[in-house]
């Protein structure tokens, strides 16, 4: 059973002080069969008392309000988690059987949020490159993999190119993103087969060979499957989810999850940097990168670098070229 050890700092920096910073934050592990936390320590700038509650997805959520005027915010969580390995993946129920249980959950609690699309313009064009009704010929299981890899096949990891704002429709134009816009992605394609998918965020551990998303946090969906139940499937590293993977939270897309949210009186202008650091499968703990903080994209109508808006500009030229 690997034990990890996992550092997280968010630290907003504000362009004048502030008050009455209200804020949410997702940053307590999933506790279930498959997880278990041994300890975590959090650290709130003004020490402010923090109301732990459960969601209607069932992750814990904490709110607090930092009143006094402020020029900054760090919030510190320090985590140590075991994790244990899932059983392997059955898929020896006959295809239309699955389809047909799948069916029948359409309108059930809690499968109907998971199976809800979002708007989506370039939909038809993308099931058509899927081949929609090619994979309602394989299990549900079958499917869910075929869908993952093509994910992973059709686009290009870049760091910064997108921000949470970003859309579906350019995550599909640009071909490119981080894993949140790879889980958004699938969710997508597995919802249109009637396969309820739901978001999940955390962290990516890492391992002899390394993994995309490895020191930050990371993003992946799970699905529903007849005879397996809720089955992680990560787009990005093109794998099933497992031991590696450490959950925080689940809900129908980032927003549902996000690490840290909230509202303040003042300047409007701030930075938002985040760092995380995570152990090693043997317990040795990497340097600790989560002091080290990196800037996040801002949002689409914000400043991006020169490399992002020269990507989106090559992307732009090759498509007006293909239309001439």
């Amino acid at each position: 059973m690997p034990r990890f050890n996992i550092h997280h700092i968010t630290r907003y920096t504000y362009e004048g002080p502030v008050r009455d910073s209200a804020n949410q934050i997702v940053l307590f592990p999933i506790k279930d069969a498959f997880q278990d936390v041994e300890k975590q320590v959090l650290s709130i700038s003004g020490d402010p008392s923090v109301d732990v509650y459960k969601d209607y997805y069932g992750n814990e959520i904490g709110a607090f309000t930092h009143a006094e005027s402020h020029s900054s915010l760090v919030i510190d969580s320090r985590i140590e988690v075991v994790t244990k390995q899932r059983p392997p993946l059955v898929d020896d129920i006959p295809a239309a059987q699955q389809w047909d249980y799948l069916l029948q959950l359409r309108g059930q609690v809690p499968y109907i949020d998971f199976l809800l699309q979002e708007k989506f313009a370039s939909l038809a064009e993308v099931l058509e490159d899927t081949h929609r009704q090619e994979m309602l010929t394989l299990t549900p299981l079958q499917a869910a993999q075929s869908l993952k890899t093509y994910v992973y096949d059709h686009f290009k990891y870049i760091k910064g190119v997108t921000s949470v704002e970003t859309t579906l429709d350019e995550v599909w134009k640009l071909r490119a993103g981080v894993c949140q816009d790879f889980a958004h992605f699938l969710l997508v394609l597995l919802r249109q087969i009637n396969i309820p998918a739901r978001y999940v965020s955390g962290y990516i551990c890492p391992n002899k060979s390394g993994m995309r998303g490895e020191g930050a946090t990371h993003a992946w969906i799970e699905a529903f499957i007849p005879g397996n139940g809720w089955v992680g499937f990560d787009p990005t590293n093109n794998c099933v989810a497992d031991d590696l993977h450490v959950r925080l939270a689940v809900g129908r897309n980032f927003s549902d999850c996000s690490p840290v949210k909230g509202t303040y009186k003042g300047a409007a202008g701030q930075t938002l940097e985040v760092g995380v650091s995570v152990s090693y499968e043997s317990g040795r703990t990497t340097d600790d990168i989560a002091t080290v903080l990196t800037p996040q994209p801002a949002a689409r109508n914000g400043n991006n670098s020169a490399e992002q808006n020269s990507y989106r500009r090559y992307m732009e030229m090759q498509q007006q070229q293909q239309q001439q």
